[in-house]
């Protein structure tokens, strides 16, 4: 699909030895060989930087110190980068972001937004002053087949939404596992770090977003109750909530890293008037809908029951699975398109589909309303 001259000039802020996304990241950026990394701040500990830049082939006056050197050097150079991976840590993800917005640099930022609704709502504003494009990697909406259940809804299959059931389970956090020089742990379980949620910020938003791609629909309310079973932990590793959709769907959501026995047990169920969705990240190649009375029919990706929305994500042949680093690719593919449409001074195809700085201001307000209904006692309270 690309070249190296017609590739997007990238670099990333985080990722460097012992993380585990910004490899992911990595590989989703050349799965269509769109983008050549170029720069990095890889790591806030120098000889890690340095050693991490080596290894990945990035010139030594390209590995830089802070994300703020390198936005301000970037921005200088008549090769400098055009796109920034923010893959650090979620409380870097704001100020990361507004500075290279600042430098005229596209951001695709790794998720949750930010760790507050006020920084998110300053990071939007900062998005629309910039005029830059801001890309989430909420990766599951890369998914063919959440594309065709997103297509499917809007399609009116399945008539007027009534429930929308999203899960996701985890066991890796069972036991105090950042106590014992996990990393990602470490981390994750912060609340410098990580900001109010836990469970809810690593993968809750996970499962609120694609709720919503999928649905259309629009919270209005959670009633939460958040829990950290294991003694210690300072911030949640299990969340049950109840959601209010505009127009009077409902929802639930649970989120665990506690539930032994799951390893990304990412799960969505959608039910209308006239028939129903099921899909599990676990065969994400399979769709199951039913229309109501009738028996249940499989939908395949790249078979003969996908639609456009799907077939233009598809890369390989039904039977071959693609999964989690294609889906994720996806996300990165997209924002090549809108990137290259701006190199022309153009916006992008209708078609391109990708989460935006919009939708992290969304899982912030899912966050922190759903943390202040369960200290409130598990109580009804709104988004906005």
């Amino acid at each position: 699909m690309g070249n190296a001259a017609h590739r997007i000039r990238l670099g990333m802020v985080g990722g460097g030895q012992g993380a585990f996304i910004g490899a992911v990241h990595r590989i989703a950026a050349r799965i269509d060989d769109q983008y050549e990394l170029v720069a990095g701040a890889l790591s806030s500990d120098p000889a890690r930087a340095g050693a991490s830049a080596q290894e990945l082939g990035i010139a030594p006056e390209r590995s830089y110190a802070s994300f703020e050197e390198m936005a301000l050097a970037e921005s200088k150079r008549p090769d400098g980068i055009e796109a920034v991976a923010i893959v650090t840590p979620n409380h870097l993800h704001g100020a990361a972001a507004r500075a290279f917005l600042a430098a005229g640099i596209h951001v695709i930022c790794d998720k949750p937004l930010t760790t507050t609704v006020a920084e998110a709502e300053q990071l939007v504003e900062a998005v629309q002053q910039s005029g830059k494009i801001f890309v989430l990697t909420h990766n599951y909406s890369g998914y063919p087949m959440i594309r065709q259940a997103r297509e499917m809804v809007a399609n009116g299959d399945l008539g007027d939404i009534r429930v929308v059931q999203a899960e996701y389970a985890q066991d890796w956090l069972t036991e105090r596992s950042e106590l014992s020089g996990n990393k990602q742990a470490e981390w994750r379980t912060d609340p410098k770090r990580s900001g109010a949620g836990g469970a809810i910020g690593d993968i809750g938003t996970h499962a609120y977003h694609l709720a919503g791609f999928v649905s259309g629909l629009e919270a209005e309310a959670v009633l939460a109750q958040l829990t950290s079973f294991v003694e210690g932990r300072a911030l949640d590793d299990d969340v049950q909530i109840m959601l209010r959709y505009k127009g009077g769907a409902r929802g639930m959501l649970w989120a665990s890293q506690v539930a032994v026995g799951n390893e990304n047990g990412l799960k969505l169920r959608v039910y209308g008037s006239k028939g129903g969705l099921e899909w599990s990240q676990s065969d994400p190649n399979y769709l199951w809908f039913t229309r109501f009375g009738e028996p249940k029919q499989l939908i395949t990706r790249g078979g003969a029951g996908a639609g456009a929305s799907a077939a233009r994500v598809t890369r390989i042949p039904g039977g071959h699975s693609e999964g989690y680093l294609e889906g994720f690719a996806t996300i990165y593919t997209e924002a090549a398109r809108a990137i290259r449409a701006a190199r022309n001074g153009e916006k992008p195809d209708a078609a391109v589909l990708y989460p935006t700085v919009e939708d992290g201001l969304e899982g912030m307000r899912f966050i922190e309303a759903s943390v202040a209904s369960s200290k409130a006692g598990n109580v009804w309270t709104n988004l906005r």
